[in-house]
């Protein structure tokens, strides 16, 4: 916008000084002409009266004549006697005007035959030239005319000269408005996305060729920022971790769907329209001053780890938050400090037990002929104790994970039937009856962990039924693989225990699992062993009508 005001200016002032110039210079031309013709017509008349004097015989016939020439001239017609005294002037009285000797143009006359002069009027403004001739009878004629200045007609044509320099003024504007358009207008219609291409001035052709050069460079610059700006997004949009970016003071610049989803808001702005939690807002303020902070944030029965990081500016900070989704370790660790306490409880209930018969022996407290319940005591839990540990050794190795070298080809069905064999006294003294409905199966595991899950779903199915009740075990061929099944019509497992009851050292009822000797392991192996084979596991239970239990294994049976 400066630029086409000071082209505007530049037009105006040059056209507005032009105009002026040329109509004084117009002028002052025909001043100059108009008075040079009013000189012309005074000399000549001056010279044609003086001529027609000199022809004339006699005195009376030139006063007529002179008489007759100042009446119908519109000059003033003097005419002098050779000793200067007026004789005739048709503008002023004889009588009241001096002697004309000491005149300019008198002098020139009688001296040179002519003389001329210009003397300004006593009327403001105005010039009168004289013409003197001289006569042969050695008087003097005089032709005078008076005509403006150049000051009396710039006074006279005030007006005008005011009316002209309006329009002037006004011609100017528009001529410079207009070649002010005309000169910017091929500017602002340049193409400056492909400057090479514009047809227009010359002199702009360096200025568009530079600029289609820097083009070139800043499209190849935007192009691959953009390519690296969607490379991040992509990256950062399914990153399963969080990550939200604020500038200084707070705000959010970048939020990804995961940051989103985890702290359940979109919200843009301040950071705290994010989230409004404790540990988030501790660990974003944190860093705004300048020191990371690591928390531990708790929502929606989930654990997330917020680290927060602050970035220096000018003695200013931004911040930069990672969200990370921590729920599996947190559980893991909550589990095993649940495991160490439980292990330690489950140890020293037997241990206890033993203990406590083995000092009644050894102190003689005891009867001789009940000496042999107490050793059975010791010995009835000493099993239980070494029953728990082995357990506790099976979980171990499955979750090293290391017994994925011991896979093998392994006959499932083989497994189910030796597993019922085992349980066929444990099944008669509960008198439940056993059904095995299985199919030929082969797949690729690790036959010890293979029994051990069969084993323990098969002795739950027996250990807690109901007097005659069933038990079935049923393995079946599917397109993905197979699916073992084991199911009863026992007691049931109540809704609130579904969840947890696959935990270490779980039982929905306490009571009932001491009488039949378990040590809350079984399920945990089971989970496990299905993890370690590819399998999934299903339960269906419901309180008092019985449970089924369902293993699909992945791997393709023969």
């Amino acid at each position: 916008m400066k630029m086409q005001k000071r082209i505007f200016l530049s037009i105006f002032s040059g056209a507005f000084i032009s105009l002026i110039l040329s109509v004084t210079c117009v002028m002052l031309v025909m001043y100059n002409a108009m008075t040079a013709e009013l000189r012309a017509e005074i000399r000549n008349e001056a010279e044609i009266v003086s001529f027609a004097l000199g022809t004339m015989d006699s005195e009376e016939t030139a006063d007529k004549y002179i008489a007759e020439a100042g009446r119908k001239s519109g000059n003033r017609i003097t005419y002098i006697s050779p000793d200067g005294t007026v004789l005739f002037d048709n503008f002023s009285k004889i009588t009241e005007m001096n002697n004309h000797l000491d005149r300019p143009e008198i002098e020139e006359a009688i001296k040179n035959g002519m003389g001329t002069a210009l003397r300004p009027s006593d009327t403001l403004g105005e010039n009168t030239y004289y013409c003197a001739v001289r006569l042969e009878n050695g008087g003097v004629i005089r032709i005078a005319n008076t005509a403006k200045s150049a000051l009396g007609i710039l006074s006279h044509l005030t007006i005008w000269i005011v009316l002209i320099c309006i329009l002037i003024f006004a011609a100017s504007l528009i001529i410079a408005g207009y070649l002010t358009r005309s000169i910017i207008r091929p500017i602002n219609e340049l193409d400056l996305d492909s400057p090479a291409e514009n047809l227009t001035y010359d002199e702009l052709s360096p200025l568009l060729t530079r600029m289609d050069k820097q083009n070139e460079k800043i499209n190849a610059q935007i192009e691959k920022l953009s390519e690296q700006k969607s490379e991040l997004s992509c990256i950062t949009e399914n990153m399963s971790e969080g990550l939200v970016i604020f500038g200084i003071g707070g705000n959010i610049l970048s939020a990804n769907a995961a940051a989103k989803r985890i702290l359940g808001s979109s919200a843009e702005g301040s950071y705290t329209h994010l989230c409004r939690d404790k540990e988030y807002l501790e660990s974003v303020e944190s860093a705004l001053r300048g020191e990371g902070a690591d928390r531990l944030l708790e929502k929606s029965g989930r654990y997330y780890r917020l680290t927060a990081s602050p970035v220096s500016e000018a003695k200013k900070y931004s911040a930069v938050l990672f969200i990370v989704d921590v729920t599996d370790s947190e559980n893991s660790e909550k589990m095993r400090r649940e495991f160490s306490a439980n292990v330690s409880h489950e140890l020293k209930t037997p241990l206890t037990s033993i203990m406590g018969a083995a000092e009644i022996i050894e102190k003689g407290i005891v009867k001789t002929e009940d000496i042999p319940h107490f050793a059975g005591k010791i010995h009835s839990e000493a099993l239980r104790l070494l029953a728990l540990i082995e357990d506790i050794i099976k979980l171990s190795r499955l979750d090293e994970g290391g017994l994925k070298q011991e896979f093998e080809e392994v006959s499932l069905d083989e497994i189910c039937r030796s597993a019922a064999a085992e349980l066929s006294e444990k099944a008669t003294k509960k008198e439940v009856t056993r059904e095995l409905n299985l199919e030929k199966v082969k797949i690729m595991g690790v036959k010890p962990v293979l029994h051990e899950m069969v084993y323990n779903l098969c002795d739950n199915a027996v250990s807690y039924n109901k007097k005659g009740g069933r038990a079935e075990i049923s393995l079946e061929k599917t397109s993905e693989g197979c699916i073992l099944k084991v199911s009863d019509n026992g007691i049931g497992i109540a809704p609130e225990h579904h969840e947890r009851i696959f935990e270490r050292f779980y039982r929905a009822d306490k009571s009932h699992s001491k009488e039949t000797g378990g040590t809350g392991l079984g399920l945990s192996i089971v989970k496990h062993g299905a993890a370690l084979h590819g399998g999934t596991i299903s339960l269906q239970s419901e309180q008092g009508k019985g449970t089924v239990i369902s293993i699909e294994f992945g791997n393709k049976a023969k």
